[in-house]
Order: structure tokens, then sequence, then C-alpha cells
């Protein structure tokens, strides 16, 4: 009996040795290890987007044929040297990838970050959390004034921008403010547009949150696709300057306002009138002179040499 209890604990004490070479040859599914998950896969032409309740908040069913194929959630053969659990979220294709085997992953659309919020490197899972409260950063607020009542923090809800969960995000040890949360706005998937958290569907954040234990890496791919060469954090673009208002001067009761001076006035210079052609005068015809009136004369004598003596004409 005491040689049977030695056997037996020499083969307790060798269980663990035997489990890791097992899991080194390949012979444990990985999927099965304490970093990954052991929730269901989902199941080809599954639809995943329909309506439940989530701690006393109802997430309302979406309309399926309206979100692209590409960005459903499924799983994918995708090759990758990533240990099982890994993040690989590629902005280019806007795509999450949650490994779950050697060259498998689950495949989630995502929305990344607009122009000028685009940020790559390497990340860790260091916390999560259902209905997160969410609290604008201030160089948010100064882009949004609007977003000011919320400085406090907005409670977790149907409405608020995080969604159902989110999942917390450091660099180095350092919180640059980067989540992988939901969204009400679904329609914002497969787009860039937020400051530069990874935006999911409410159903696919609650699947992704379940299946992480904490500490998984996350990789976030260039903006071009490729892998990266370290991080990179982008400087948000400057809030927008508020035109300053136009002040009127005051002019003191009883006091005459200054004239305004007008500028002198624009006076066109004329163009140069082309000299005309002297006229070319014809002279009118001479009028005949009037006939002188014709005085009969009778001469009383003899005319001499033609012509009546003086004295001698009677009429």
């Amino acid at each position: 009996m005491r040689q049977l209890s030695s056997v037996f604990l020499r083969h307790c004490f060798a269980a663990p040795a035997v489990l890791g070479l097992m899991l080194l040859a390949g012979c444990v599914d990985p999927t099965l290890t304490p970093s990954a998950s052991n929730q269901n896969l989902p199941k080809p032409d599954e639809n995943v987007y329909v309506a439940s309740m989530d701690q006393g908040i109802e997430i309302p069913a979406l309309p399926v044929e309206e979100i692209p194929e590409s960005h459903r959630r499924q799983v994918v053969a995708y090759e990758t040297d990533q240990p099982v659990g890994t993040i690989i979220i590629n902005p280019k294709t806007r795509l999450l990838y949650y490994v779950v085997g050697k060259n498998k992953a689950i495949r989630y659309g995502i929305s990344v970050g607009r122009a000028g919020f685009e940020w790559s490197g390497e990340a860790i899972v260091a916390d999560k959390k259902p209905w997160p409260t969410w609290t604008p950063p201030k160089e948010m607020i100064a882009r949004d004034p609007k977003l000011a009542k919320w400085e406090k923090g907005q409670p977790g809800g149907p409405t608020n921008p995080l969604g159902a969960r989110a999942i917390y995000l450091t660099s180095g040890g350092k919180d640059y403010g980067y989540r992988i949360h939901g969204t009400p706005e679904w329609k914002s998937i497969g787009r860039n547009a937020s400051s530069g958290c990874i935006r999911m569907i409410n159903q696919d954040v609650i699947d992704l949150y379940g299946r992480l234990q904490g500490g998984e890496k996350v990789i976030v791919l260039t903006a071009s696709g490729e892998m990266p060469k370290g991080l990179y954090i982008p400087t948000p673009p400057a809030p927008k300057k508020a035109a300053a208002p136009k002040v009127e001067p005051v002019v003191p009761a009883g006091a005459v306002p200054a004239l305004k001076v007008l500028p002198p006035p624009v006076i066109a210079t004329p163009e140069p009138t082309p000299a005309a052609a002297p006229a070319v005068v014809t002279p009118a015809p001479a009028a005949p002179a009037p006939a002188s009136p014709t005085i009969s004369v009778t001469c009383a004598v003899p005319l001499v040499n033609g012509a009546c003596p003086p004295g001698k004409e009677t009429n």
C-alpha cells in the first residue's frame, strides 16, 4: 500500500510537467489555455445582432442586412504568429482580429480614428468595465464646447458614447486615453470617425469583453496596414479659435460724432474725341441782281448821235 501511494504521488507531481510537454507538442487545443476564453465561437450565418437585456439596459436589434458582411462578427482564417488572445487592429480595413488559434481569429468590424487622430503601436488590456462612465478630456471639450455639460462624467447608458463595454489600454504603463468600446452609433462602423478610440457594435464589444482575462497584447497596425515599429501617438489638432467680437466705439452722450472721411471720388478720364474732318462747304450760287424798272422816254426833237438832247425828254 505504501509503495502504491508513493507511485501515485510521483504521478501527481509529474502531471504538470507532462501537461506542459503536451502543450508544447500541440497536443492540447490552445483555445482551452487559461489565456483564452472558452466562449462559443460565432457560427456561420448566425445573426448575432439580436435584441437583448444587459444589466437592465435594453440593447436593440440591428438590421443585419445593413451591416456589410465583411464587418459582421465571424470566425476567419487569419495568418499570424501572434499567440492566442492577442488583439490585432487594422485601421486600413477597419477590422479587429482576436486570435483564437493557429492562423484562426474572430473578426469584428470597427470604427477607427479620423484624420489627425490615428495612432499605432502596441498596448495591453489594463482594465475593462461594463456600461462605463464617459468623461470627455479637456482637449475634446475645447474642440466641442457642447460637451462641457459632461465634464464631471456621463453615466453609462444607451446614449453613452462608450456603449455597453469599455476595454482600457495602456502602452508602456501609460494611459493615453485610448479605449476599445461600444457605441450607439453603429452606422459609423467601417469608417474613420472617432478621436482615436476603437468603436465596436455593442453586441460585438460584449462578446469580445467576455473573452478577455486582462493583460492581453493589443497591436494597432499603421494607417497603411503594416506592423508598427514603435508607438506613434499623434498630436491632436488644436481647437479652432473663435473670432473676436467686433467692438463698436462708445460715443459719449451729447458728443458730435466724427465725420466719416470718405475716399476721394474716382474721376474717370474721358476718352479723347477724334478731331472731326473739316466740313466742305459748297458756296450757294449768287442770286441774280434784281432787274431795273423799265422807263419809257420820248424825245421831242430828233435824236442827236442816238440820244435825246438834254431837256428834250418827255415821258
